[in-house]
């Protein structure tokens, strides 16, 4: 018992929600490596914020899962990526991905990428997209939708269809869990509400917290300012990280957030520490080995934010060392025209 509660709280870490608790330790009490996927629509390009839920599947690999790693390219359609350039762009979410896993160290051995299009477009699957619309109304498919969906004031049809089909991407990719970012809960209880209606079982639901831009509080592809690409330079990632927003003893920010989740994980894992350099005047060099440490040196204003923006783009460059950037680079150029 001892061993399955520790992979439920290895899997549970930085999570927000988890729909339902009990169903997570039966499923992990009765498989010993049960499947776990995780969907993004092949839109705008990854940020360095992908290395959050791409963090969270290797603590899933840890605990024992198979990880499926679904590149969604008819849900990137549905949401506005153009056809024509459909193909180049799964092309280069799954290198990016692949280079963000290595650079997390993660088993790519334990980790399966699937593409959307060779199981979606199967008669089976379209057969139960058809049932599931039959039983839900539009208004139903755009509530589930909305978070993740960019509607407009008039809506496309794809966007209602698109909640169906990751609620069936659950059963025709296998899986016993789905994870994905909280802006994903209403289309993942929309899935475990449908699914028993026409047959299948659901699965449970593993949410992470959504971390705030650089710039205001949601990243946004559409912004650069907001978020660091793989491909950003040193120069750029500090001058980026030096504009993000961050109020002095005010841990609610886009830096802070980045540094929990992503960097104070990774050094916790390794058994490494934070530093902070500063000049003796200044109290000279910190160590830190939680975030909860830096946090109440931060609420406490002992330690200023310039100095923990210099840190944190440090650590960031330092990450994207291992990224190459030019095949990155060539594959854009097709991929984002």
């Amino acid at each position: 018992m001892a061993e399955i509660e520790d992979r439920f709280e290895l899997i549970k870490r930085n999570t927000q929600e988890i729909v339902q608790e009990e169903e997570l330790k039966k499923l992990l009490e009765d498989k010993k490596n049960p499947v776990v996927y995780w969907g993004t629509a092949v839109t705008g390009k990854p940020s360095l914020a992908y290395l959050f839920p791409l963090l969270k599947l290797s603590d899933f690999v840890k605990a024992g899962f198979k990880v499926k790693v679904l590149l969604a390219d008819l849900h990137g359609s549905l949401d506005g990526t153009p056809w024509n350039v459909l193909e180049h762009r799964y092309d280069y979410y799954k290198e990016t991905i692949t280079q963000i896993f290595r650079v997390l160290g993660s088993d790519l051995k334990k980790i399966e990428f699937v593409k959307g299009s060779e199981f979606q477009l199967k008669p089976e699957f379209m057969f139960d997209v058809l049932k599931m619309a039959s039983i839900n109304s539009v208004n139903d498919c755009k509530r589930a939708a909305a978070e993740v969906v960019k509607f407009g004031d008039n809506p496309h049809l794809g966007g209602l269809i698109y909640p169906i089909m990751q609620a069936l991407d659950e059963v025709y990719l296998n899986v016993d869990v789905q994870f994905g970012g909280m802006d994903q809960r209403k289309i993942l209880m929309f899935a475990r509400e449908n699914l028993p209606k026409i047959g299948y079982d659901r699965r449970v639901e593993v949410m992470n917290p959504m971390i705030p831009g650089l710039i205001g509080k949601k990243m946004s592809s559409s912004d650069p300012k907001s978020k660091i690409d793989l491909t950003d330079d040193e120069k750029t990632v500090k001058d980026k990280i030096n504009k993000a927003d961050m109020v002095e003893g005010d841990p609610d920010n886009g830096v802070m957030a980045f540094l929990k989740y992503v960097i104070m994980v990774m050094k916790s894992d390794s058994g490494d520490k934070f530093v902070v350099e500063r000049p003796e005047k200044f109290g000279g060099n910190v160590e830190y080995a939680s975030f909860d440490e830096i946090e109440k040196d931060f609420v406490a204003k002992k330690l200023h934010p310039m100095d923990l923006k210099i840190a944190v783009a440090k650590e960031i460059s330092k990450l994207l060392e291992n990224v190459d950037v030019e095949k990155l680079e060539k594959l854009s150029e097709k991929a984002y025209e």
